[in-house]
């Protein structure tokens, strides 16, 4: 086949048989049936309607298999990418708003984009700056913070998310007096039961199960217990106006983002005088939005702790809707049990939720395809973040890829994956998704349910579409609880503190740089990408610093004939012979380190006539370095002394000759072996060198 072709369309290169097409049509099957509720629990995590996890698990799935590396890499929404998401979005648009929404699937198109750079210019390695410390770290911080994320949804409680996330949960914390118990059923009782099939019977998926007997026991009790009422029903007139404000400025709200936007895009194609106004005009709409919100917030919390009961009509009159705090004790005896509260208010209608929350409709068919809306306003403001995503994902693909590619022997290219994973976002940003990764779950059962070509992501994403065409109806009576649940179970498997503990046992440095990336992940939140930026930011100081001062070991002789450090041995060193061997590369941020060890070792021996350096663990030497050695060479030989170079390897004496350094110290003076510049020196000096 074509070299070129196979490299712009990798996947014709699979080669399928009836064999494999049988193992991939299985696997693809059974990664479907866990991705379908995963999906949907992932979207609500990062603060989207659930179909809009089904739409980021149809065509990246299938996009990511074809053009990526890995035959068994499970790409689609995952929980770490999803809280990163909603974690940048929530500050800048109210949660499932279509302005969330335009701005998640505007986020999968700069991820991608990212990616595909970053792959196209073989540039993964940059992934390598951010160390395995710092992702353990981060990991484990996103996990618990996912995992608390999802009580309110387990207790039926509201949060608060327009502050610090650990001021939020405080929040929930105080709202356990209103805990919603058929709510906390739900969700505790998915729960037993995954663990319950994940321990008795692995091999069939616990998650589906969770879900189709949450659905059929919810329809059956009517979990859900929607109605609606005139607006003369309710009483007090005070909770009415208080419900209709906030109908009022949450529409003012949109329409405020909206002509935000609008004017963001006129401002690309001003100039001058016109684009001053406009940038004003577009100021002046921010802060007024600015100084809503918090109005709106205070309004939501008021109307959330608002609970009406409905208490029976007399005669002919209907029932009334009232305030809890406002009936009579007459009222409250003829009231019904039930708790209601208001949803939103109609011009004449009032929607009140008296149950818990579910799915509800999810829209039927595939999603629309459309090119997503990017001004250059939400560029510059979800890049920062949409680097973040793209390391971090890609980090977290790769990774999974490599573990099942040492069970496979299949033979990885990380910037064909990078590409692969760029371009499932980007078919994400054209298809109404949010940015993917690969999951280490659905991968787990794509292996081990025998995938053996990228062709089972196809199947699956074949199976993903089906439901959106099908099945959607049947799951409007899904409760929300049991999606945390899944969301929490799915999370539990990323807490992993002994990662932590190796890394600060196999190097402390590192251990402080996973330590300090979970704890700033926890402080900074929702912030998450502030957390991950630190550790990584600390991760490189750390390095910068071991080698600003390398090992550096004074050497002599051992008793069976070798060179080895003379204090760790206690071994006497050569009065006329100073040896010290230097372990890293010669460059401008520890040239100092480098002349102070060589000054010290002649210090310690003044009676010394050479000076061996063994540049063994030298593995370059930058300008800076050469001219430290050229001021040595020049101010040693002013004392009687000689710089001799043993050990040296073929490309720094490269650039020793290059700059004419060989000259200066002498090509006499420089030597490959260590034991031939020894026994050189020896018999110069007369004596053996101990």
């Amino acid at each position: 086949m074509n070299p070129i072709l196979l490299r712009v369309f990798p996947f014709l290169g699979w080669r399928p048989t009836k064999q494999t097409l049988n193992a991939d049509l299985i696997a693809g099957i059974s990664v479907a049936l866990v991705l379908i509720p995963q999906s949907m629990a992932y979207a609500q995590l990062a603060g989207l309607p659930p179909v809009y996890g089904l739409y980021a698990s149809l065509l990246p799935v299938m996009v990511a298999a074809l053009w990526g590396s890995s035959n068994q890499l499970a790409t689609g929404p995952v929980a770490v990418v999803s809280l990163l998401t909603a974690s940048a979005l929530i500050p800048l648009a109210a949660e499932g708003s279509s302005e969330f929404i335009m701005l998640a699937i505007a986020l999968a198109f700069i991820v991608g984009v990212i990616q595909l750079m970053l792959g196209l210019f073989k540039l993964g390695a940059l992934v390598s700056f951010i160390s395995h410390p710092v992702i353990v770290g981060f990991t484990n911080a996103a996990a618990i913070i996912i995992a608390l994320s999802q009580v309110n949804k387990i207790l039926g409680v509201p949060i608060d998310t327009s502050g610090h996330f650990m001021l939020g949960l405080w929040g929930v914390l105080m709202e356990l007096g209103s805990v919603h118990w058929p709510t906390l059923a739900f969700g505790i009782g998915a729960i037993a039961l995954m663990v319950a099939m994940k321990r008795f019977t692995p091999k069939i998926p616990g998650v589906l199960v969770a879900v189709v007997v949450a659905i059929v026991a919810s329809w059956a009790i009517d979990y859900e217990q929607k109605a609606e009422t005139s607006i003369e029903q309710i009483a007090p007139a005070e909770v009415l106006t208080l419900a209709q404000n906030i109908e009022r400025e949450s529409a003012r709200l949109a329409e405020l983002d909206d002509q935000i936007r609008r004017l963001e895009a006129e401002l690309q194609q001003q100039e001058g005088a016109e684009a001053v106004r406009l940038r004003h005009e577009a100021d002046q709409l921010r802060l007024e939005r600015e100084e809503l919100r918090p109005e709106l917030a205070t309004m939501r919390d008021e109307i959330r702790d608002l609970t009406l009961r409905r208490v029976p009509g007399t005669d002919d009159e209907p029932a009334r809707f009232i305030a809890d705090e406002h009936l009579t004790d007459a009222e409250r005896e003829r009231a019904d049990r039930a708790a209601w509260r208001i949803e939103r208010v109609g011009d004449d209608t009032v929607h009140l939720n008296g149950g818990g929350a579910v799915v509800g409709n999810v829209p039927q068919g595939l999603p629309g395809f459309s090119i997503p809306e990017i001004s250059f306003g939400t560029f510059t403001t979800l890049l920062t973040t949409a680097f973040v995503i793209a390391l971090v994902g890609f980090t977290e693909a790769i990774a999974i890829a490599k573990a099942m590619a040492a069970r496979t022997g299949q033979r990885l290219d990380p910037s064909k994956e990078l590409m692969g994973q760029g371009l499932a976002n980007i078919a994400g940003g054209f298809t109404q998704g949010y940015p993917v990764s690969g999951s280490f779950s659905r991968s787990a059962v794509n292996l081990n349910s025998g995938a053996k070509t990228g062709l089972s992501s196809v199947f699956t994403a074949v199976i993903i579409g089906l439901a959106l065409l099908f099945l959607t109806p049947l799951i409007y009576h899904l409760p929300q609880a049991v999606l945390a649940a899944i969301i929490m179970m799915a999370v539990a498997g990323l807490v992993n503190f002994k990662a932590i503990k190796h890394a600060w046992v196999a190097n402390k440095h590192d251990g402080a740089a996973a330590i300090v990336t979970f704890i700033a992940t926890l402080a900074m939140a929702p912030n998450l990408d502030y957390g991950i930026l630190t550790g990584a930011g600390l991760a490189i100081v750390l390095y910068l610093y071991r080698t600003m001062q390398p090992r550096v070991s004074e050497l002599a002789r051992y008793e069976d004939g070798t060179l080895r450090e003379a204090q760790r041995y206690g071994l006497e060193t050569n009065e006329k012979v100073g040896m010290m061997r230097f372990d890293g590369s010669l460059y401008f941020a520890n040239v100092p380190y480098f002349e102070d060890a060589v000054l010290d070792l002649v210090a310690r021996h003044p009676q010394a006539k050479y000076l061996i350096v063994v540049g063994k663990g030298i593995n370059e030497i930058d300008a800076s370095g050469e001219e430290v050695i050229h001021q040595l060479v020049h101010r040693l030989k002013a004392r009687g002394i000689t710089l001799v170079f043993a050990g040296v390897k073929a490309q720094v004496m490269e650039v020793m000759q290059r700059t004419g350094l060989d000259e200066i110290i002498g090509e006499d003076n420089i030597f490959k072996s260590t034991d031939h510049a020894v026994k050189t020196i020896s018999e110069k000096v007369g004596e053996p060198i101990k």
